[in-house]
């Protein structure tokens, strides 16, 4: 596999992952707990930063717990450094700055490199380096968002992982944005957790940042009708009581937006729940690790090929439940 096929690789994955938790841990011992914590709690992934001693030693511990974690090495400056990562197991390279010594050492081992960077000039050193994936840090003080979208309108190929200032408060707008394909921070890891090794604490933080990444909100119920007279009928019955405003489609009859009525049974022994989320593909990929898999043949996507539906292969007391992509 070239070089350019595993940054594809590794970027389809950080896309659906959403979180990379950027570690500095001090104790080498408390590698494998944490991995743990991060896992238990949703994010099977993590950049351990170089700024700590032992990073490759709790790189290897990790890789070694869990060989399919996605770990990556943070704050590599040197080639020694990446020699030292790449030795340890870590998937990829990041460093705060771009150094082209040090990334082409890294490229020329086969292995991505994720270099920082905050400006035009930049970005176009990275292209010419052969690199469309890049850091953007310190992303809240050198811009943010607003900046991401400038530079975004002549670099078109450019995809950015934000580091610096993420927050939970702030995550999901930048990933609403489709060249962003993933944040890194350390707020899911703090250092106070850290150093009183309060693992579920951590599991914690990271089960609520991937929840909030995922917005899932229920938008409506849908109804399994025997026949589209006892559908009207039903939505009527709404609309007398409620004041559910009737509207008659094709294959269904809502009572204003919150119930559905479908003409003839679906999906689900009793019907269907509607639950959105800022990113279907993202949500089944979190969903499959919770043990929930998608019902295959069921998504769909919209014009611009992004995944907007997609059922569940499970029912909740028998109704099946559907994501929809939040507009």
């Amino acid at each position: 596999m070239s070089v350019k096929e595993k940054i594809d690789e590794l970027v389809e994955e950080l896309g659906y992952t959403g979180i990379v938790p950027v570690i500095k841990l001090d104790k080498v011992e408390d590698a494998e707990k944490l991995a743990k914590a991060l896992r238990d709690g949703g994010i099977n992934c993590a950049e351990v930063t170089f700024r700590a001693k032992g990073a490759d030693e709790v790189i290897k511990r990790m890789t070694k717990a869990y060989p399919d974690m996605l770990v990556g090495a943070g704050t590599v400056l040197t080639c020694e450094q990446v020699d030292s990562a790449i030795k340890a197991g870590a998937r990829f390279c990041v460093a705060p700055g771009l150094n082209p010594k040090v990334i082409k050492h890294c490229l020329d081992k086969g292995v991505p490199f994720a270099p920082g960077l905050s400006s035009a000039s930049e970005i176009e050193q990275a292209l010419e380096l052969g690199l469309d994936f890049c850091k953007f840090f310190p992303a809240e003080q050198a811009g943010g968002l607003a900046y991401i979208k400038a530079v975004c309108g002549p670099y078109t190929t450019m995809r950015f992982m934000p580091t610096g200032g993420i927050t939970a408060d702030n995550l999901n707008s930048y990933l609403a944005y489709n060249k962003i394909v993933c944040c890194g921070g350390s707020w899911i890891v703090p250092s106070a957790l850290l150093q009183a090794g309060d693992w579920e604490g951590i599991t914690k933080l990271c089960r609520e940042a991937v929840d909030k990444m995922l917005g899932f909100e229920v938008v409506h119920v849908g109804l399994n009708c025997a026949n589209p007279e006892e559908a009207e009928k039903v939505a009527d019955e709404f609309d007398s009581a409620f004041g559910f405003t009737k509207k008659v489609g094709n294959s269904s009859v809502f009572a204003a937006t919150y119930i559905e009525m479908m003409k003839k049974p679906f999906h689900g022994t009793h019907g269907h729940i509607a639950v959105a989320t800022n990113s279907v593909s993202r949500a089944l990929y979190h969903l499959e690790k919770r043990g929930y898999k998608v019902k295959e043949g069921s998504q769909k996507y919209n014009a611009e090929g992004v995944m907007n539906v997609a059922y569940l292969d499970h029912e909740f007391g028998g109704f099946a439940v559907h994501l929809v992509l939040k507009k």
